[in-house]
Parts: C-alpha cells; structure tokens; sequence
C-alpha cells in the first residue's frame, strides 16, 4: 500500500472519529449543564453546521477539480 492510498483511506476515517468524539463531547456538555431538551438540540444544530460546511466544501473541491 502506498502513501496515497493510505493516506486516501485514513483520513476520512480520521475525520470521522474526530467528528464522532466531537459530538460525544456536545452530548456531556449538554448533560453535565443540564441543557434540556431545547439546548442540546441547539448544541447539536451548532455541531452539525460545522460538519456540513465540512462536506460542503469536500464536495465543492471534488466538483471544481473535475
């Protein structure tokens, strides 16, 4: 296996751990300050902006490259 497919291969799955822990981490704030129902799913939308701008740009690469 070389560098690039290696690398091709470990980094969206990095980004899905970091993703996935970061989402772990909303969740214990929002029950360790008991946030309610209303304020995790704030937190949670706030999260999720973050991931999609993420995947927007992602996708926005691949489409200007071709």
């Amino acid at each position: 296996m070389s560098y690039q497919q290696f690398e091709a291969l470990a980094m969206p799955v990095m980004i899905f751990g970091l993703v996935a822990f970061m989402g772990f981490i909303v969740w214990d704030l929002a029950k360790k300050s008991k946030a309610g129902r209303y304020g995790t799913a704030v937190l949670f939308f706030a999260l999720g902006l973050g991931v999609f701008a993420f995947i927007v740009k992602e996708v926005l690469i691949i489409v200007v490259e071709h």
